[in-house]
């Protein structure tokens, strides 16, 4: 399939759906007694709900999508761009003021939503603009159940050819670390080009498995949205996960081969394989120790000596397979965005078995805009640029980004885009550089770099992913902009006391530099979370949030 000549994502279906098996299982929800959707089920369902939606819509109308992962999101949002409309997905967990901001907005005509758990979050603050509720579960208002819309019959089954590469397909309201969520505008072509890089970076992978994916990053997300066209456009089998919590469990049932997640989900990986090995001793022991201590090597493409392949061999046999087996067995790889990875956990993640490929993106880029090769993992990058983006760095380390992948803009918000697009170069915010094989570095935010009374630049983000490394630390959140040190707020279990993280922190402070070093800091037992409003979304720190409840202890430190 030639992306490149493809107008827009509905082609994009529509040309896959001509010619792969029409029977064969597509997606699939691991909740109870759910059935497996067949292309030919997912096809059929599209035509019937974009029929039923184009009724309701003028072209360009925006169509609110406020659902948990299922089968129907993704059915739902090819749906609308068939009929017309313009997808806008909405994050299940945002806050009741975000959720007003983005329907005062966008505008959009029609609503659709899972069921009356989402709907409740909504309720109060639907107008009578909306033409239509369109819900996959029963709600306690009048709306139209998509059962009953995919049981009706329709007279002309309508593929929208009128569609280009330069129109806007979605919405996709960023979750900002400040601020309300922006609403970011992204193209047929942009997801598409995003699309047509990612697909050349899977191909090694694709040729050796059969592609099974298990989705469970919001598909609100940037991110994941664009990684079902990556599914189609492959073939795949999706799986939807029941939950967080269900993961490992899921993806025991589902078997994947390919898994996008962001940083925080292995750092719980990291966490939890870690802490089993330290219980093992004696011969057991030992294997973890030349698994890791060899897994660098091949991860670094170090020779190995005779001895250090034998040993390298039952590694791979007695540990890597037992661990990839807790994973389902197929994992051909993790693929790590939405943040920085610890380069720690990736060489450790690497060396045992479950290969993780750190790229990097953001929602105004499509949002891939680099990833690591699977036969030439950089751990401490995000891999080389896409083919279909150019990078380049600017003289104050800023990365900047020029492609078709790059948004249209920010809804409602030109003067916003006019700062961001300069020159048709995309100014991302984020600081880095690319080595001599053109792979990219990231160091740091812009905005989030702490200016010490020094004068030094200091990255919050790198020393919060250093302490996290511990198992007694659970969250950190480290500050000192126009100070003369650093001081860290650290989220612990209620039986670690202050004295058990003092050491902890004098150990870590060995390896840092002066300017980096943790003088003092604050033990607190309450997590940062979505719920309150201390964590974006993708699990991201709301920075200034955090600053706005824990201020005062912060500044008692010094």
């Amino acid at each position: 399939m030639n992306i490149s000549k493809i107008n827009s994502l509905v082609e994009l279906y529509f040309k896959k759906a001509q010619v792969v098996n029409g029977k064969k299982p597509f997606l699939k929800w691991l909740k109870l007694n759910e059935p497996t959707y067949t292309w030919e089920d997912v096809t059929l369902k599209i035509l019937k709900l974009s029929s039923k939606i184009k009724s309701f819509i003028n072209e360009g109308d925006r169509c609110l999508i406020l659902s948990e992962n299922r089968p129907d999101w993704l059915i739902t949002d090819i749906a609308i761009m068939n009929a017309g409309g313009i997808s806008v997905p909405i994050f299940t967990t945002y806050s009741a003021s975000d959720y007003e901001y983005i329907l005062n907005d966008c505008k959009p005509s029609i609503i659709i939503v899972s069921n009356q758990n989402q709907f409740s979050k909504i309720k109060k603050i639907i107008n009578s603009d909306i033409k239509k509720i369109i819900s996959f579960e029963k709600i306690d208002t009048d709306s139209l159940l998509i059962k009953e819309i995919i049981d009706e019959e329709i007279d002309e089954k309508i593929i929208n050819k009128n569609l280009k590469r330069n129109m806007p397909a979605c919405i996709i309201y960023t979750s900002g670390t400040s601020g309300n969520p922006k609403g970011v505008v992204l193209s047929h072509g942009g997801i598409l080009s995003n699309c047509e890089g990612a697909v050349e970076l899977l191909e090694t992978l694709i040729e050796k498995k059969n592609p099974i994916f298990l989705t469970w990053l919001p598909l609100s997300h940037s991110y994941e949205h664009t990684v079902q066209f990556i599914q189609i456009i492959v073939g795949a089998k999706v799986f939807y996960a029941e939950s967080l919590e269900k993961l490992i469990s899921n993806m025991g049932i589902a078997k994947p081969t390919i898994m996008t997640a962001v940083p925080r989900f292995y750092q719980n990986l990291y966490t939890k394989i870690n802490n089993n090995f330290e219980k093992q001793n004696g011969i057991k022991k030992y294997l973890i120790f030349k698994t890791l201590f060899l897994g660098k090597k091949v991860l670094k493409k170090e020779k190995l000596n005779f001895l250090e392949k034998i040993l390298n061999f039952l590694c791979e046999k007695l540990v890597r397979k037992k661990i990839r087996k807790q994973f389902g067995g197929n994992l051909q790889a993790f693929v790590s965005g939405g943040g920085a990875l610890d380069q720690n956990i990736g060489e450790f993640l690497n060396s045992v078995g479950l290969p993780t490929l750190q790229g990097y993106g953001l929602t105004e880029a499509s949002p891939v805009v680099s990833c690591n090769l699977p036969d030439l993992v950089k751990v401490e990058t995000v891999g080389p640029p896409f083919r279909t983006n150019k990078v380049k760095i600017a003289e104050d380390g800023e990365i900047l980004i020029k492609g078709e992948n790059v948004m249209l803009g920010y809804w409602n918000l030109k003067e916003e885009t006019e700062k961001v697009i300069k020159n048709d170069w995309l100014h991302t915010g984020d600081i880095g550089e690319l080595d001599n094989n053109n792979y990219l570095k990231i160091t740091d935010r812009k905005k989030d770099i702490i200016v010490n009374l020094g004068g030094d630049n200091i990255s919050p983000s790198k020393l919060e992913n250093i302490l996290c490394l511990n198992e007694h630390i659970k969250q950190s959140f480290v500050y000192g902009d126009k100070k003369n040190y650093l001081v860290a707020l650290i989220v612990s279990e209620k039986e670690i006391k202050d004295k058990q993280i003092k050491l902890i922190i004098e150990n870590i402070n060995k390896s840092l530099t002066l300017i980096e070093k943790i003088k003092k800091f604050v033990l607190i037992y309450e997590e940062f979370t979505i719920e309150n409003k201390m964590l974006t979304p993708t699990l991201k720190l709301k920075r200034k949030e955090i600053i706005k409840n824990y201020k005062q202890q912060l500044e008692n430190l010094y």
